[in-house]
């Protein structure tokens, strides 16, 4: 038998039930039901329907937050600044690959198009952009390129060492991401980026 969650404010039992649904949508797709929803959140099903006026919505409610930066930004904040140059961007790329893998499995199987950017788009991840770029600025003697530079060397090499289909489905590891871009693949360092 089923064990009921105990009762939470409504906020927090949205929080709950979408948790609880993402991982369902990366594995149904839609043709999820909202009895498997209810048992991996631990509620009754007429609890999803308290908390949202249907499944549509609920699905909505979900893909919004999966594309929601803010969790993202808080792992990166909460990255200890003490730790070498080299680690913290391990750690960060980590981060980085599993937002991309996250993301990318719900497009798939949703079969969510890519949209064109547009200038809302490059507002979304501002907190990411700045929390990476402050990363590489206590770092700034150790560098050729300032810190927004390298932010967006770092956010593009993460998103292409993940993305599956530019890797041929042999994804870099964070360690390598970020070897290639603090050490490059040259025998010899290029001087162009100074």
């Amino acid at each position: 038998m089923a064990t009921r969650a105990a009762p939470l404010p409504p906020d927090a039992r949205r929080a709950s039930i979408i948790a609880a649904t993402l991982p369902l949508l990366r594995r149904f797709g839609t043709a999820v039901t909202t009895a498997q929803i209810a048992t991996a959140a631990g509620v009754a099903e007429g609890t999803l329907f308290r908390a949202f006026p249907d499944k549509d919505a609920l699905i909505g409610a979900a893909i919004k937050s999966a594309f929601d930066p803010e969790p993202t930004e808080a792992k990166l904040a909460a990255i200890d600044r003490e730790l070498p140059l080299r680690a913290q961007l391990t750690t960060v790329v980590e981060i980085l690959q599993d937002r991309v893998e996250q993301v990318w499995q719900l497009m798939t199987i949703l079969n969510i198009p890519i949209p064109p950017p547009t200038k809302r788009d490059v507002h979304t991840d501002v907190g990411i952009r700045a929390q990476i770029a402050a990363i590489f600025e206590l770092h700034r003697e150790e560098l050729r390129v300032d810190a927004d530079y390298a932010q967006r060397m770092l956010r593009s090499l993460a998103f292409a060492g993940t993305h599956p289909r530019i890797t041929d489905g042999q994804p870099f590891t964070a360690r390598e991401i970020v070897a290639i871009l603090l050490d490059g693949i040259s025998r010899r360092p290029d001087s162009e980026l100074t």
